[in-house]
């Protein structure tokens, strides 16, 4: 089960990310009763700095790494000026899950196809034991033309140069 997002009513300081990952502990908790893993999906502006701290931060620190995974999203951490690859090192096995999607390089840093931006999935990939990544999605917020040929670019790199 994935948290995929908090509200902008959600995001009113650390003080509250902390009741957030206190909150996210307990659905954790049930989540592992009942059989399932409970995730938290990033987006970029959970490293907006806030009292010199990152809120992303708190909620890894502020989490039972056994009950709380990380859904990471690659393109928002990599949008915010985050490397991906110390957050694995921060963080050993917290990161399960991943989602896909590749920044092109214009002053926008859009959303475009896996391959065909900025992101180095070959770095990032090599990483992912680190990760503990378990399964990873492709996604692409918004296609330039058809979404049927933006998947399908993205999934030919994909299988000729990650997998």
């Amino acid at each position: 089960m994935v948290c995929a997002w908090l509200s902008p009513k959600e995001r009113l300081g650390l003080d509250h990310y902390k009741k957030m990952a206190a909150d996210f502990n307990t659905a954790g908790e049930k989540c592992k009763k009942a059989g399932i893993q409970f995730c938290y999906h990033n987006h970029d502006f959970e490293f907006d700095k806030q009292d010199d701290k990152y809120p992303y931060d708190v909620l890894l620190d502020n989490t039972d790494h056994n009950l709380v995974k990380m859904e990471m999203d690659l393109y928002w951490v990599t949008k915010a000026g985050q490397d991906p690859i110390k957050l694995f090192n921060q963080h050993p096995g917290r990161f399960p899950l991943w989602h896909l999607k590749d920044m092109d390089n214009t002053p926008a840093h859009a959303f475009t196809e896996v391959g065909n931006g900025t992101i180095d999935f070959k770095k990032i990939f090599a990483n992912r034991e680190k990760s503990g990544m378990k399964y990873f999605f492709v996604e692409q917020d918004k296609c330039p033309g058809s979404p049927f040929d933006s998947i399908t670019k993205s999934i030919t790199y994909i299988k000729k140069n990650l997998v």
